[in-house]
Order: structure tokens, then C-alpha cells, then sequence
């Protein structure tokens, strides 16, 4: 088995989202990107992006950095990021920058690029993963701070196989594993009520499980909804499936 083919399978045995992050970041920092930046999201709307808050979003990217681009909203105007909605594959910035130079890019988009050059990002690739649902989106942009475009586009005529190959199958291993968004995370009461609900038990049929009475079942619902920033419970069955919240080991 070659070093390589160790390393994937390694990657589909890990069971933390935290430990898999760490592993990636480190795998892609030996090829010069030190700025990774993952999105993914199943609650997409038919006209954006959706709730940004939805996503799981996973970045190596600086505080400051972040802070504008992901809370202040600039990456919803951001070509690649437009360019992964309706498109599969990798894209190299170079294509961007011919965008930015010869006018192809709106207003918002060439606002994108000039807050990228002022944070020295400027050099990277793009790559939109396969998409099972028009609810899904997922992409991961590769910055490299210490290389120009020319180089991270010769590396990638050597190992772009290799590294969509990687991104991908870390990728996969992401949707399988759970995680959470923002809000406080679910307590195993919560998570069981919601299990059982998901089930199609009513709130009485909860209740002569756990041995409670049918307030207490509705009282943790209502802080299972609270905690997912819903409004039903079948909003909060739905995201808890998302997120993989549910029928988890416990350790």
C-alpha cells in the first residue's frame, strides 16, 4: 500500500469532525495551502444560498479575515463561491483574475477580489463537489499565501488528481460524521426525544417510554427547537438529520 492509499483509508476511519479538520489542513499545508476554507450545506433555497448559519463552514482562514467574509456576509458575492453553485469540479483563480481584468465581474464580485489582495490572498483553486440534492451545496477553496497563481497552477498540472482526489474523499467522510452549527449543541435528552419523535411516537407515547410525563417530553422539545434556532419540531427533526445528530454513540 502506498503512502497515499494509507492516508485515504485513514481518512474514512476517523470519526471527529475535529481530528479529520486537523489531518486536512495539515495534509494541504505540504502542498503550500496554508488557507482552507470548507462550506457545505443541504438547505440551500431555490434563490441563494440560504442561511449562512445552516452551514457548516470549516476555516483556517485569519479572525479578521473571517469576520468579514463569512459574519458580514462578502462571500455570498464571491466568484467562486458563484461559480460552485451551479458548476462541479476545480477552477483556478487565474480564471477569475482574466474575469477581474477584462470587466466580466459585477460590482460585488470585483469588491470580493480587492478585499482578497488587500488580505494577500491571491494565489489558489476551487473545487465544487458533486451535489445529490438542488438543496445541497459543497466546495472547498485552497489558498496558498506563499506562492503566485503560476505556481499553484504548474503544481496543479503535477498533483491536481491527487488533491481533488483527497479534498474529495475528506469531503465524504465530513457528511458522515456529526456536527453543529451555532447555539448551544443538543443534550442527550433532547437529542433521544427528537430520536423518538423522528420514530412517529407521539408526545404521550415518549412519555410512557423514558417513564416522564408528557410536559416534561414537551418541555425538552422546546429546548431541542430553541437549540437548533427553530420554530416546529419538524424543523428540529429535519436539521438534527442534517447535522448527523442523531442515533450517535454516546461515549
Amino acid at each position: 500500500m502506498t503512502e497515499l492509499e494509507s492516508y485515504l483509508l485513514s481518512i474514512t476511519q476517523v470519526t471527529s469532525l475535529e481530528i479529520l479538520w486537523d489531518m486536512h489542513q495539515r495534509r494541504m499545508a505540504t502542498y503550500g495551502f496554508d488557507c482552507i476554507l470548507y462550506a457545505a450545506t443541504r438547505l440551500r433555497t431555490k434563490n441563494g444560498m440560504g442561511d449562512v448559519r445552516d452551514a457548516l463552514i470549516l476555516s483556517t482562514y485569519p479572525d479578521d479575515f473571517n469576520a468579514e467574509y463569512l459574519d458580514g456576509g462578502l462571500f455570498r458575492d464571491a466568484p467562486m463561491v458563484r461559480w460552485a453553485m451551479s458548476n462541479v469540479g476545480s477552477r483556478s483563480w487565474s480564471e477569475i483574475a482574466a474575469d477581474y481584468q477584462e470587466g466580466r465581474l459585477t460590482a460585488g464580485e470585483r469588491r470580493v477580489c480587492e478585499f482578497n489582495r488587500r488580505h494577500g490572498i491571491v494565489a489558489g483553486y476551487g473545487i465544487s463537489f458533486p451535489r445529490t440534492s438542488e438543496r445541497s451545496g459543497h466546495g472547498i477553496g485552497l489558498a496558498a499565501r506563499n506562492m503566485t497563481q503560476a505556481g499553484v497552477d504548474e503544481l496543479w498540472s503535477r498533483k491536481g488528481q491527487e488533491i481533488e482526489l483527497l479534498n474529495l474523499v475528506t469531503h465524504l467522510t465530513i457528511l458522515s460524521l456529526p456536527y453543529g452549527t451555532h447555539g448551544r449543541p443538543l443534550t442527550a435528552r433532547q437529542r433521544e426525544v427528537l430520536e423518538l419523535v423522528a420514530d412517529g411516537k407521539t408526545v404521550q407515547d415518549v412519555a410512557h417510554v423514558l417513564g416522564r410525563n408528557p410536559a416534561t417530553i414537551e418541555k425538552h422539545l422546546r429546548l431541542a427547537r430553541e437549540a437548533l434556532d427553530v420554530d416546529t419540531t419538524a424543523q428540529a427533526i429535519l436539521k438534527a438529520s442534517v447535522q448527523n445528530q442523531f442515533y450517535r454513540y454516546e461515549a
